[in-house]
Protein backbone atom coordinates (compact mmCIF):
# COMPACT_ATOMS: atom_id res chain seq x y z
CA UNK A 1 0.00 0.00 0.00
CA UNK A 2 1.17 3.50 -0.73
CA UNK A 3 1.58 5.85 2.21
CA UNK A 4 -0.85 8.30 0.64
CA UNK A 5 -3.47 5.55 0.48
CA UNK A 6 -2.89 4.62 4.13
CA UNK A 7 -3.28 8.27 5.10
CA UNK A 8 -6.59 8.52 3.20
CA UNK A 9 -8.22 5.27 4.38
CA UNK A 10 -11.37 5.43 6.46
CA UNK A 11 -10.69 4.96 10.17
CA UNK A 12 -11.88 1.33 10.29
CA UNK A 13 -9.89 0.42 7.17
CA UNK A 14 -6.73 2.03 8.53
CA UNK A 15 -7.21 0.24 11.83
CA UNK A 16 -7.55 -3.06 9.95
CA UNK A 17 -4.37 -2.29 8.02
CA UNK A 18 -2.42 -1.61 11.22
CA UNK A 19 -3.84 -4.79 12.76
CA UNK A 20 -1.94 -6.74 10.09
CA UNK A 21 1.27 -5.45 11.62
CA UNK A 22 0.38 -5.74 15.32
CA UNK A 23 -2.77 -7.11 16.96
CA UNK A 24 -2.75 -4.86 20.04
CA UNK A 25 -5.89 -2.80 19.51
CA UNK A 26 -4.75 0.11 21.67
CA UNK A 27 -1.66 0.36 19.47
CA UNK A 28 -3.61 0.10 16.20
CA UNK A 29 -6.12 2.74 17.35
CA UNK A 30 -3.31 5.07 18.32
CA UNK A 31 -1.52 4.57 15.01
CA UNK A 32 -4.73 5.17 13.09
CA UNK A 33 -5.36 8.40 15.00
CA UNK A 34 -1.84 9.69 14.27
CA UNK A 35 -2.39 9.79 10.51
CA UNK A 36 -1.47 11.42 8.23
CA UNK A 37 2.17 10.43 8.19
CA UNK A 38 4.75 12.36 6.17
CA UNK A 39 6.91 9.35 5.29
CA UNK A 40 7.44 5.66 5.88
CA UNK A 41 10.13 6.62 8.37
CA UNK A 42 7.56 8.66 10.27
CA UNK A 43 5.27 5.62 10.47
CA UNK A 44 8.12 3.53 11.90
CA UNK A 45 9.06 6.26 14.36
CA UNK A 46 5.46 6.60 15.53
CA UNK A 47 5.10 2.81 15.78
CA UNK A 48 8.05 2.64 18.16
CA UNK A 49 6.94 5.63 20.22
CA UNK A 50 3.37 4.36 20.58
CA UNK A 51 4.63 0.85 21.45
CA UNK A 52 6.65 2.28 24.35
CA UNK A 53 3.42 3.69 25.81
CA UNK A 54 1.64 0.33 25.81
CA UNK A 55 0.85 -1.69 28.91
CA UNK A 56 1.15 -5.37 29.77
CA UNK A 57 -2.34 -6.19 28.45
CA UNK A 58 -1.44 -4.63 25.09
CA UNK A 59 1.77 -6.64 24.88
CA UNK A 60 -0.07 -9.86 25.71
CA UNK A 61 -2.71 -9.12 23.07
CA UNK A 62 0.00 -8.67 20.46
CA UNK A 63 1.79 -11.86 21.54
CA UNK A 64 -1.44 -13.88 21.40
CA UNK A 65 -1.76 -13.14 17.68
CA UNK A 66 1.42 -15.02 16.83
CA UNK A 67 1.61 -18.69 15.99
CA UNK A 68 4.00 -20.72 18.09
CA UNK A 69 7.35 -21.02 16.31
CA UNK A 70 7.51 -24.24 14.34
CA UNK A 71 3.85 -25.14 14.92
CA UNK A 72 2.57 -25.78 11.41
CA UNK A 73 -1.09 -25.98 12.42
CA UNK A 74 -1.15 -22.52 13.99
CA UNK A 75 1.03 -21.09 11.24
CA UNK A 76 -1.68 -22.09 8.75
CA UNK A 77 -4.76 -21.15 10.73
CA UNK A 78 -4.08 -18.43 13.29
CA UNK A 79 -4.79 -14.85 12.36
CA UNK A 80 -5.03 -15.21 8.60
CA UNK A 81 -5.10 -11.41 8.24
CA UNK A 82 -1.31 -11.28 8.76
CA UNK A 83 -0.56 -14.03 6.23
CA UNK A 84 0.52 -11.76 3.38
CA UNK A 85 2.94 -9.50 5.24
CA UNK A 86 4.08 -12.13 7.75
CA UNK A 87 5.00 -14.64 5.06
CA UNK A 88 8.42 -16.22 5.54
CA UNK A 89 8.94 -14.85 9.06
CA UNK A 90 9.53 -18.37 10.32
CA UNK A 91 11.11 -19.73 7.15
CA UNK A 92 14.12 -20.87 9.19
CA UNK A 93 12.02 -23.77 10.46
CA UNK A 94 11.36 -25.04 6.93
CA UNK A 95 14.75 -26.71 6.61
CA UNK A 96 15.09 -27.81 10.24
CA UNK A 97 15.57 -31.45 11.04
CA UNK A 98 13.00 -33.45 12.99
CA UNK A 99 15.01 -33.37 16.23
CA UNK A 100 15.25 -29.57 16.16
CA UNK A 101 11.53 -29.18 15.42
CA UNK A 102 10.63 -31.53 18.28
CA UNK A 103 12.98 -29.65 20.62
CA UNK A 104 11.38 -26.35 19.54
CA UNK A 105 7.92 -27.73 20.20
CA UNK A 106 8.86 -29.00 23.66
CA UNK A 107 10.73 -25.82 24.63
CA UNK A 108 7.89 -23.63 23.33
CA UNK A 109 5.39 -25.54 25.44
CA UNK A 110 7.61 -25.29 28.52
CA UNK A 111 7.95 -21.53 27.91
CA UNK A 112 4.18 -21.13 27.53
CA UNK A 113 3.57 -23.15 30.69
CA UNK A 114 6.05 -21.04 32.67
CA UNK A 115 5.28 -17.54 31.35
CA UNK A 116 1.67 -17.79 30.19
CA UNK A 117 2.35 -16.61 26.63
CA UNK A 118 4.25 -18.00 23.67
CA UNK A 119 7.90 -17.28 22.99
CA UNK A 120 8.23 -14.17 20.80
CA UNK A 121 11.31 -13.53 18.70
CA UNK A 122 11.86 -11.63 15.49
CA UNK A 123 12.54 -14.81 13.53
CA UNK A 124 13.26 -13.21 10.16
CA UNK A 125 16.60 -14.52 8.95
CA UNK A 126 17.07 -16.89 11.89
CA UNK A 127 17.57 -20.63 11.59
CA UNK A 128 15.50 -23.01 13.68
CA UNK A 129 18.63 -23.76 15.67
CA UNK A 130 19.16 -20.07 16.43
CA UNK A 131 15.53 -19.69 17.52
CA UNK A 132 15.83 -22.76 19.73
CA UNK A 133 19.03 -21.45 21.28
CA UNK A 134 17.41 -18.07 22.01
CA UNK A 135 14.37 -19.78 23.50
CA UNK A 136 16.54 -21.96 25.72
CA UNK A 137 18.53 -18.90 26.76
CA UNK A 138 15.43 -16.95 27.77
CA UNK A 139 13.17 -19.60 29.29
CA UNK A 140 14.61 -19.27 32.81
CA UNK A 141 14.11 -15.49 32.91
CA UNK A 142 11.40 -14.05 35.10
CA UNK A 143 8.05 -13.51 33.43
CA UNK A 144 8.45 -9.75 33.84
CA UNK A 145 11.79 -9.89 32.01
CA UNK A 146 10.24 -12.04 29.30
CA UNK A 147 7.39 -9.60 28.78
CA UNK A 148 10.02 -6.90 28.26
CA UNK A 149 12.09 -9.14 25.96
CA UNK A 150 9.05 -10.22 23.95
CA UNK A 151 7.81 -6.62 23.69
CA UNK A 152 11.19 -5.58 22.27
CA UNK A 153 10.99 -8.42 19.74
CA UNK A 154 7.37 -7.57 18.92
CA UNK A 155 8.19 -4.01 17.87
CA UNK A 156 10.96 -5.34 15.61
CA UNK A 157 8.41 -7.66 13.98
CA UNK A 158 5.87 -4.85 13.70
CA UNK A 159 8.34 -2.49 12.05
CA UNK A 160 9.43 -5.16 9.56
CA UNK A 161 5.80 -5.79 8.67
CA UNK A 162 5.14 -2.08 8.20
CA UNK A 163 8.19 -1.76 5.95
CA UNK A 164 7.11 -4.78 3.95
CA UNK A 165 3.50 -3.58 3.58
CA UNK A 166 4.24 0.05 2.68
CA UNK A 167 5.34 0.91 -0.83
CA UNK A 168 7.69 3.81 -1.34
Amino acid sequence: MKLSTLNELAKDEANAWFTQTCAAQTWTSSMTALRPFESSAAVISAAKKVWLSMEKADFLAAFAAHPMIGDIDTLRSKFANTRTIAANEQSGTASADEATLLALKAANQAYLDKHGFIFIICATGLSAEAMLSALQGRIDNTTAQEIANAAAEQIKITCLRIEKALED
